[in-house]
């Protein structure tokens, strides 16, 4: 696996490696380096090496750092002229650029070809509103690459085979955040992002909250449950990879006693509320999440219980368990 060095001024390297294991869970052969206002050129070069020593492999080493030509990056610089045929140093480190450096060493061993990708994340993650600061010399990706609208397709039109595509079914009552943006995105590879809520769809503020969120290339739709059962049955959406994002198991019920087919739920984070009770870090229920559950799991679903692909997963039977343990108290 690739290895990464993340190097800056002060603090900011380990605040971005925290940042990334937030969103794209924690990382192996990833170090921070950090350049201190008592320390020097020598203290930075030292660390590095430090840090590359740690590493399964320093065959394929990726520098990500802060600010071409400081002192992090001439460091690396240094070292990096030895290795040139396998390293890469990629300057202005944002965290969109490295939440896609994770995704791309995951299948990918050459820390150049990451390095070349990389850099278009990187500038693909800077945005502006209102969006009439955008440069106007700069042309969106959606403006090149315009999709065609439903209503414009005639209904009944199949496309492709008919049949819309689920690549992942999963419940957040946070729906569409970094985590669902950057890892999901990235490990699913959807063109629609669909919110299937008949709470949100009603708040046109969310509405659009969410639809800007949406990550480059991959378009957001807010819809109520009657409307996603509906679109499950639409052969114009024949040939759509879509990403569900539910805040309840109650709705995926719903839409599956509707006849939408869902094999699999990824079941990431239920917030707390009055009535229900902590079963994990990011998971809470009521009665209404248990008795949902169950019917999920009498239905035939399976569950992959995880905040990000990286995580490992957990054992629904024994959350739902603990759950009505806690709740009869």
């Amino acid at each position: 696996m690739v290895g990464i060095i993340l190097a800056s001024h002060g603090e900011f390297a380990k605040g971005i490696l925290q940042s990334g294991s937030m969103i794209f869970g924690e990382q192996e052969n990833v170090k921070a380096v950090t350049l201190m206002p008592s320390e020097g050129p020598d203290d930075v070069k030292r660390k590095i090496i430090e840090a590359i020593d740690t590493f399964d492999q320093q065959e394929e080493v990726l520098f990500l750092v802060d600010l071409w030509g400081g002192t992090p990056f001439n460091q690396a610089n240094t070292l990096f002229e030895e290795h040139k045929d396998n390293w890469a140093i990629v300057s202005g480190l944002n965290l969109p650029m490295l939440i896609e450096a994770y995704a791309m060493r995951l299948s990918e061993t050459s820390a150049h070809k990451i390095a070349s990708q990389i850099v278009t994340t990187g500038k693909d993650g800077i945005k502006v509103r209102p969006e009439a600061l955008e440069p106007q010399d700069e042309k969106k990706e959606e403006e090149a690459q315009p999709e065609a609208h439903m209503g414009s397709i005639p209904p009944g039109t199949v496309i492709g085979d008919g049949k819309i595509k689920f690549v992942l079914a999963r419940i957040d009552s946070r729906l569409l955040h970094g985590q669902v943006a950057t890892a999901w995105t990235k490990a699913t590879n959807p063109t629609r992002i669909i919110v299937v809520s008949d709470s949100v769809a009603k708040d046109d503020l969310r509405k659009k909250l969410i639809e800007q969120a949406a990550p480059p290339g991959v378009k957001a739709n807010v819809i109520p449950v009657k409307k996603m059962i509906e679109i499950a049955k639409d052969p114009r959406f024949g040939g759509t990879r879509a990403l569900l994002l539910f805040e309840n198991p109650e709705d995926v019920v719903r839409v599956i006693d509707g006849g939408v087919k869902i094999d699999e739920v990824n079941v990431g984070s239920l917030a707390h509320s009055v009535g229900k009770v902590v079963v994990n870090k990011v998971l809470s229920m009521g009665q209404e999440d248990v008795k949902a559950f169950e019917q999920l799991k009498a239905d035939g679903v399976k569950f992959d219980v995880r905040k990000v692909p990286n995580d490992s997963r957990a054992n629904m039977d024994e959350l739902v368990k603990k759950a009505k343990t806690d709740l009869g108290k």
